[in-house]
């Protein structure tokens, strides 16, 4: 069976409710809708799909309106859609998305020492094999 994956827009509504937490169709509808011009029955559509790709689960507390969480931790969930892209559009090569990054006007202390640490990783792996 292939991976789910998730696309812009789904990534996006995901990462609002992990930084929300266990949130209501309105709520998410109010806050992460309307600012993008969506309706409600979009953002219920939206939620609903990534509950059948299993990336959001929904309870009923006390009764009321179901309230929904994510179910991966983000970190993964943008590691698949990263993976995604690169396998998809990419065609598996991450050379062009390393020449973009090169290109940028700027990345952080932060951001190029964590490069770095993961070059040196994979440098790490090669010379294993």
């Amino acid at each position: 069976m292939p991976k789910k994956t998730v696309g812009d827009q789904e990534l996006a509504l995901l990462q609002h409710i992990d930084e929300a937490g266990p949130s209501t169709v309105g709520e998410v509808a109010a806050a992460f809708g309307e600012p993008r011009g969506l309706a409600r029955s979009t953002v219920l559509t939206m939620m609903e799909r990534l509950r059948a790709k299993s990336f959001l689960k929904r309870s009923q507390p006390g009764g009321g309106a179901y309230r929904y969480a994510p179910t991966t931790q983000q970190d993964e969930v943008v590691r698949s859609a990263i993976g995604s892209f690169v396998e998809k559009t990419l065609q598996g090569s991450v050379s062009p998305f390393v020449a973009w990054m090169s290109e940028r006007k700027h990345v952080s202390a932060d951001e190029l020492a964590e490069l770095e640490a993961l070059v040196a990783n994979l440098q790490s792996k090669h010379k294993a094999r």
